[in-house]
Formats: structure tokens, sequence, C-alpha cells
């Protein structure tokens, strides 16, 4: 800490970036990356891909970023670059530049949009996945484009002309399957499918129309090309009537040139990105088991190209893979975990291997990977966040040379004070370890006592860990305020095994209870706390757990419950993830009432005494806005102290994704009903 120092501020939200989508040239010797800003004036965000040299050097950006530049790829010989771009087309479209300089040509001109893009092997042709109903789709088949415009002013009004019969089109809104909506937006009767468009030679040649090569009432993922270059493998949902959110899908090997598509997989489990070895003799891909989708965890299986019985790779780690890549040699996988508050890098071989039982850390220490990208030379390139740093770009090189490419926030963070993080391990009630986290004020002073401010994470199955992207700077900017801050993964979350992730099976609320309250109880036993000033906030799961504990205790001075769930009948019928309940209770509502209704925080509101600030967006269709309109309506009828907050436009991800204003002022709301309850002058 220097004297020019100045704590953290909410409007520090404005000023941080942060990095996506990291991909390594096919030599090795350069990255691209997406960084992403926050667009003050428009109240939103730009993206921009940026390429920097692996052996050290600045980092320059490549593409404008005036709009919205993403999802970078390589041609296979390294010299163009795809990448998809919104600068002509909101829905986006595809974009290849040459890496010695041109300008960005435009590759497909989709209707719906193009994302996804994947070059094929010889670099001739890119694969892509775009949305077509039915109609659209018999269209395409039969060889009946729309006309081109005849000038620009027809093009206006062919598109005004689009628009207008697209909302027409919904209605009244007709709803058949679920879940009809998701994120912010309701699901319509368009279905991803893949397009291939021939890459054209020269810079001004006019491409192609894209071409489909996938059929059916069928959602397909994005496509990865087999190394021969004559089919791509995809998934598919297994049956467009299973009414999921969860989304059974199994893997597919399409032909390149539209023929019918082979099923290599079978029901039992869920698969999701497939990707062939290197040699192209044997597939890799995640899977879940259908059984326990949110108790095992995502593990790697292979199989024979042509399909055959799963051979697991990593179920015997206890690990829940998040990402994962083939090794260069194709002799295993490399794929990131999260463990006991960190996400790691980890190498696995391939049955028979030295390396199956005993896997290898490649990229550790305190710290979370987001992602990463391998070159064929070995090179792993990563984007990860440690406790003083929230995102950055690093490079390990073959010999396992570390280096860092980016400082994307070291402006910001030279002026502000980082509250260091101490890790803590605790025992629960029933002597079971627990681990969390505290940050102290700037200026702690042992001889205090602070108010207490302990957050609670969602999920319920995700893990925290002092790096956590996401939540860094609402860490920083509470303990900046003057709070002692908690966190800790309690019973539930991921990242210690299937039995501690599955450990809230059917008792939501009572099994992970006593892990926080724990860990509460350690801090006050330190003599730091000040037990007339605890605060208690989270969202999703952790709005639930933030009202389940203010419903059976008043040790809390208030609280703040955001996005939560609050009725575990209505949640169920209402979310776009209603098999959520039915998977964490096994059954029902309509067999499980009265364990549903004793595990909703709303049966026990009755008993609420402490002072709740509800946060909450209107278009959240994961926990529906009526979750918080139920618990403000019992509260206020009580004339207990609630307010309700309700935000337009957002949906679940409001605090990740949302209009950074919004964001702002939920976490400045978020502050001050702490300190209107928990400042010393407080009543």
């Amino acid at each position: 800490m220097t004297s020019n120092q100045a704590p953290f501020t909410v409007d520090d939200l404005y000023d941080l970036a942060w990095l996506e989508d990291v991909r390594l040239s096919p030599d090795g010797r350069h990255v691209a990356f997406v960084q992403v800003t926050v667009n003050r004036v428009a109240n939103g965000y730009r993206r921009a891909v940026y390429l920097a040299p692996t052996g050290g050097g600045p980092a320059r950006r490549f593409s404008a970023g005036l709009h919205q530049d993403r999802q970078p790829r390589w041609s296979p010989d390294g010299g163009r670059l795809a990448f998809v771009s919104s600068r002509d087309d909101t829905a986006g479209q595809i974009y290849v530049i040459r890496m010695d300089g041109g300008e960005a040509q435009q590759l497909t001109a989709l209707p719906n949009g193009a994302s996804d893009p994947a070059w094929s092997p010889d670099g001739r042709m890119i694969a892509c996945l775009s949305q077509a109903h039915e109609e659209e789709r018999r269209r395409e088949d039969a060889g009946e484009p729309p006309p081109p415009p005849a000038d620009e002013w027809a093009a206006t009004q062919a598109k005004a002309q689009r628009d207008r019969d697209e909302e027409r089109r919904h209605d009244p809104r007709v709803v058949t399957r679920l879940p009809y909506r998701s994120g912010t937006s309701f699901f319509d009767d368009r279905r991803r499918h893949i397009y291939l468009v021939d890459v054209p030679e020269g810079d001004i040649d006019q491409p192609a129309a894209a071409r489909r090569i996938t059929h059916g009432d069928l959602h397909h993922a994005p496509p990865a090309w087999m190394p021969d270059g004559a089919s791509l493998l995809s998934t598919a949902t297994r049956d467009p009537e299973a009414d999921s959110l969860f989304a059974y899908y199994d893997v597919l090997r399409v032909p390149a040139d539209g023929g019918p598509a082979q099923t290599l997989t079978a029901a039992g489990h869920s698969y999701f990105d497939p990707q062939p070895s290197p040699d192209g003799t044997r597939i890799a891909f995640r899977r879940l088991r259908e059984d326990r989708l949110l108790a095992e965890g995502s593990q790697v299986a292979i199989i024979p190209a042509d399909g055959g019985d799963p051979e697991d790779l990593t179920s015997h780690t206890d690990l829940d893979v998040d990402q994962f890549h083939w090794q260069p040699d194709g002799q295993g996988v490399l794929f990131v975990a999260g463990w006991q508050g960190d996400a790691h890098i980890y190498a696995i071989g391939l049955p028979g291997t030295p390396t199956f039982r005993n896997g290898v850390t490649l990229a550790g220490g305190t710290r979370i990977v987001d992602e990463f990208s391998v070159a064929g030379d070995g090179t792993i390139a990563f984007i990860a966040g440690t406790p003083e740093n929230p995102c950055d770009l690093f490079v390990r090189a073959p010999d396992g040379v570390e280096r860092q490419i980016t400082q994307i926030n070291r402006a910001l963070l030279d002026a502000r004070i980082v509250a260091p993080t101490e890790e803590i391990r605790y025992q629960a009630p029933d002597e079971a370890d627990v681990q969390g986290w505290v940050l102290y004020p700037p200026g702690f002073d042992p001889s205090r006592q602070y108010p207490l401010a302990v957050h609670i994470h969602g999920g319920p199955h995700v893990m925290w860990g002092p790096s956590m992207r996401s939540m860094w700077h609402e860490w920083q900017a509470t303990a900046a305020a003057g709070y002692i801050c908690f966190f800790c993964n309690p019973r539930g979350s991921d990242g210690y095994g299937e039995q501690w992730r599955d450990a809230i099976h059917s008792s939501w609320g009572e099994a992970d209870q006593g892990d926080i309250l724990a860990g509460i109880d350690l801090l006050i036993a330190r003599g730091h706390v000040d037990t007339e000033r605890i605060a208690v906030t989270g969202g999703s799961y952790g709005g639930y757990m933030t009202t389940w504990l203010i419903s059976h205790s008043d040790r809390f001075r208030c609280a703040v419950a955001a996005r939560g769930v609050y009725n575990l009948l209505t949640e169920h019928s209402t979310s776009d993830a209603h098999e959520l309940i039915e998977i964490e209770f096994s059954g029902y509502p309509w067999e499980l009432y009265e364990e549903l209704w004793d595990h909703s925080p709303l049966a026990h509101a009755h008993k609420i005494n402490t002072p709740l600030l509800l946060l909450h967006s209107e278009r959240d269709y994961r926990v529906p806005i009526s979750e918080a309109e139920q618990l403000f309506a019992i509260l206020r009828r009580q004339k207990k102290v609630v307010e309700l907050v309700r935000y337009p436009r957002e949906g679940h991800e409001l605090t990740r994704t949302g209009e950074p204003d919004h964001r702002a002022d939920h976490m400045r709301r978020t502050l001050a009903w702490f300190n209107r309850y928990c400042t010393e002058t407080a009543p």
C-alpha cells in the first residue's frame, strides 16, 4: 500500500476489463483473445479481438471493437483469422481477415446471424451455427433464397418488413414445449443448425451462400471438424419433446456433404463438446450421468471414431471438468477443474499410460483458470484470476516456463488498495471440514470490532474462491466500505468431490446452514466482529440461503437477497430450469408438496424479523420475479421492514453481464442497506 492508493469503490466497476475466448495460433507463436470493456456512455460493453506474441511483447488490438467482435478462430495455416462481429448485423456474422493486413471480409449473410466458426482442416471452408425454422429450412432445401434488394433503400425497407413480420409471427405467442423462455427472451420455433461456407481465396471475391448440412427439428451445438475434413462432430438434442433445459444431447458425426448424421452415443448420459483426437482415431467428450445430472459433475470419456462403448478418463479423479482439449500427441487430455477454491489445468493420459491414474498439474497455484487453449507444440495459453488480480492472460511454454502476457487492469490496481484474502479452515457442527475466506477492511485494526458482511454463493453446485472474477470487485468494494467480508463453500458446493456436492440433496437449507454459521462463529470468536452488526447477502441459491437463514435466526442485523428462490413449488413451474427441483428433491411437486413447502423460505417468512432488501430482475426466467413478489407481499402484510427493487430489461445474470449502470446500482444499494443498519450510529 502506498500513500497515493485509495480504497475500491462501486464506480471502479466501469474501469475493470476482462478477457474471453483465448485461442493460440497453430504454431503457438501468437495468441488471439477478446478483451471486454465497459462503454459507460452507451451503458453497455465493447468486445475487441487482440493479438499478442507468446514469446513476449505487448498485446495489440486487432479488431476495431466498436461493436461486438468475438470468437476469434485461426485458420489451419495461421494466415487468417475468422471472427464474429455485429458491425453490419446485430445478430452477428462471420468475417475473415488476413494476418498480414487488409480489411475484414464478411463471409456470411445468414438472415438469422452466424456464430461459432470452425475452419476445415484444409482451410477452404468454415462451419458455423445459425438458426432456421421449418419454413426457412424448406426454402433453403428447395433453393428459394429471398431476392436480393435492388438498392440500399430497398434493403432498408425489406429489413423493416422482415422485422415487422417477425414480431407479428409471435402475436399471440403459442407455447407447446418446456422451457419456452430463457435468459431474457422467449424461444421460438427456430433450431440451431450447422452451415458450411467456402472461404474465397481473394479478399475481393464474393463469398458463396452458406449451405446447411444438418436437418430436422433439433438443436445442434458448435461443430468440430474431423481431421480428414469429410465430416464434423456436434451434439444434438436427443428428443425434441423432452421438455428439458438440461438437454439430453447425443454426439453426432455429420457428413460434410449433408448426408444423414450418425449417432455415436446412447442414452444414460448427456454429452457435450465432442473433439476428435489429432489422428482422428478417437473422439473425446464431456458427459453427465442422466440419473445424477447435478451430483456427479462432468467427466471426460472417449470412444473410437466410429462409435463404441465409452471409456472414462477422469471419473476416478472426483473432479468436475469445465473445459478440455486433447494433448497435441493424442496420448491424453488437458482439462480445467475446480478444487478447494482454485481451478487448475491438469493433464491426464489415456488408459495404460503412466499419467492415467496420476494426472499432472500444469497450471496450479492460488488462482482460478477460466479457460485455456493449446497449440500443436504444447504451448498453453490461459485466462486466470488471482486474489490480487481478477483477470489476465498467461502462457505456459512447452518447457514449463510461464509468462504473464497482459496487465489489462494495471492502472486501476496500482491506484487502489487491494484487500488481502485469508483462507480459513474450520469445523461444522458435525465436525465436517469447511473452507472459507476473509477479507479485512483497509487499515484493519485487530483491537477494534467491525461489521461483518456474509456472502453466499448461488448454484447451488458452484465453487467460490478468492480469485473468482465475477465476485472479486464486489468483495473488494465491501471490504473497502469498512466490513470484514466472509464467504465459504458449504455443503452442496462444487470443488470438494461428489459426496460434498450431493450433500444437500433433498435438504436445501438444512444441510448447509451449519457450515455457514460455523464460519461466522469462528470469526466472532476471534474478537474482531461486532455481533450486533452482521449482514448477509447472496444471489440465486444464495438468495434462497439468505432468506432461509433470517427465517431461522435473528442474529443478522440486515439482509439483501438477490434473484432468490423463495417458494420451491412455484419455482418449479415458472422457471426455465423446472427440472432443478425435480432432480434436487427426486420427485415432482404433486408428490412432494409438504417437503417442498417446508424447504421454502416463504413457508417460514412469518418468522422473519430481519430488515430485508429484495433485488430482482423483471426478465429473470431462471428465477422469475414472482418469487420476490410473493416474499415481499407476505412480509409487507405483516408490516415487516422490506423493500423490493425491480430491474427492467435484466435477467438472471444481472450482476455478471447486465447493464453496467444496473450492476453498479445493485452493488450500491446492497452496501447502502448494510450501512443503514450496520454503521456504528445505526438505530
